[in-house]
């Protein structure tokens, strides 16, 4: 049973928040103004409860992230076995959990994925993979690859380099961006930037782009591509299923390393245990996070091929980074439960087949509301395109604060999801039941009704 603070309790816990919290995306003032922060004190499956004993359901499980739900306590007891056995490890070691962590990744990656480099998240992962990258170019004899193309409108982490990735707004005020940073068209079938009006022409007609850059900038100054197999930032982009054969094809004829991020496609989140198993593809360099321990502790990987990893094999040749915190013993520990609990409750199984049955019900939202323009996604990771004049399908101005508007009325029928002013983006967790599902697609539409 929750308990719940009195309201004095609570009162002094929003104060101490609003004095010295500094969250995520987020302006005190006006959460202050609101009445908030929401202060979440436990969480079972695809519901948490708040300090004042409302329960929610969590639309897109954490950051898309908390994959095997919340409250298993296996994992917990897990975490606590590992501390009490043993809390880290001396310099120039290693630990049991990690090894067998590691082996088990190596086990199910794609392709020959199998040689693991333990970092404490996404963003991490990221900055680690362009690291690789570059530094593998160099020791091939390549040094002026260096160049790193990214996608426009996605999303990669949130430090200083790989933030740059992707562009798009809310940059400035950290310029200047680092050198190298280049940008392809995004494969989005629904607005397609060079005027496909298929999913094939589109995904074609993107493909070329990033050979036509490659090209235009020299591959030899182009270092690694970094995408999602499927984008989740803009309400999970699909690509047509010609973009990932063409663009596996450009990079191995240019030389390009192909990086596919992972950190939210991965552990069963699109249906398959890996986005890039829809496409058989198999990248030089894979990232993952989230979902590889959902949530329950902070780690990520990157992973790169053998032929990648055996340029830094010898000591002439070692890969120069070290993370205090990655390859920890009792996150590695709590990865592999998270890992046997998606294969053995049947998770991406469940992924696909309630992600088919949401995407169905989506479909039945934008036939009853004009300002949805689209609806997409693979398994459990899905989106809404909307726009703001159902004539021109144009985009909502991001001054009339239709996500804000949506964020709170969808609050109002006890879902936690945070809209945006085009798009919608929602990656619950793996346990998500028909039932589930149901409520959500009622609190939407109960939502644009009323907008």
């Amino acid at each position: 049973m929750v308990r719940t603070r009195d309201t004095h309790d609570q009162a002094s816990l929003k104060a101490a928040a609003l004095e010295n919290l500094w969250m995520h995306s987020t302006d005190w003032t006006q959460m202050a103004e609101e009445g908030g922060p929401t202060i979440v004190v436990s969480g079972q499956g695809v519901r948490v409860t708040d300090s004042e004993g409302k329960t929610w359901l969590d639309v897109h499980g954490g950051y898309a992230s908390v994959n095997v739900g919340y409250g298993q306590s296996e994992i917990a007891e897990t975490m606590l076995a590992q501390m009490r056995n043993l809390t880290y490890f001396p310099q120039g070691t290693t630990t049991e959990p990690l090894i067998r962590l590691v082996e088990k990744l190596g086990s199910m990656l794609p392709g020959d994925l199998e040689r693991v480099w333990p970092v404490s998240g996404g963003s991490e992962a990221n900055e680690t993979a362009i690291k690789i990258a570059r530094a593998f170019h160099k020791k091939r004899g390549e040094p002026g690859r260096y160049k790193i193309i990214s996608r426009k409108g996605s999303y990669h982490g949130a430090t200083a380099g790989v933030m740059w990735l992707g562009g798009g707004a809310g940059l400035s005020d950290y310029e200047p961006a680092p050198p190298g940073m280049v940008y392809a068209p995004q494969p989005n079938p629904s607005r397609c930037e060079l005027g496909g009006t298929t999913p094939s022409e589109c995904a074609s007609l993107c493909a070329q782009a990033i050979e036509d850059l490659i090209l235009f900038h020299g591959p030899k100054t182009v270092a690694a591509l970094i995408a999602e197999p499927i984008t989740s930032a803009g309400g999970a982009i699909v690509p047509g299923d010609e973009y990932w054969p063409m663009v596996r094809d450009i990079c191995d004829r240019t030389g390009v390393l192909l990086i596919a991020d992972e950190v939210v496609c991965g552990f069963g989140r699109t249906g398959k245990m890996f986005a890039s198993e829809h496409w058989d593809l198999v990248p030089d360099l894979m990232t993952i996070g989230k979902g590889l321990t959902s949530s329950y502790l902070p780690m990520a990987a990157t992973v790169a091929t053998t032929r990648v990893a055996d340029v830094f094999a010898g000591q002439d040749n070692i890969f120069r980074q070290a993370l205090t915190f990655g390859g920890h013993p009792v996150t590695a520990a709590v990865a592999l439960k998270n890992i046997e609990i998606i294969e053995r409750d049947g998770l991406v199984e469940n992924s696909a087949k309630v992600g088919e049955y949401f995407l169905s019900r989506l479909h039945e939202l934008k036939e009853r509301h004009e300002v949805v323009r689209d609806v997409r996604g693979k398994g459990l990771l899905l989106g809404i395109d909307m726009t703001a004049d159902a004539k021109t399908n144009g985009q909502a101005d991001q001054r009339s604060g239709l996500g804000k508007r949506l964020t709170s009325k969808l609050r109002d029928q006890g879902l936690l999801l945070k809209c945006g002013d085009n798009a919608i983006s929602m990656g619950p967790p793996l346990c998500i039941t028909r039932e589930d599902v149901d409520e959500i697609v009622k609190g939407l539409d109960i939502a644009f009704g009323e907008i």
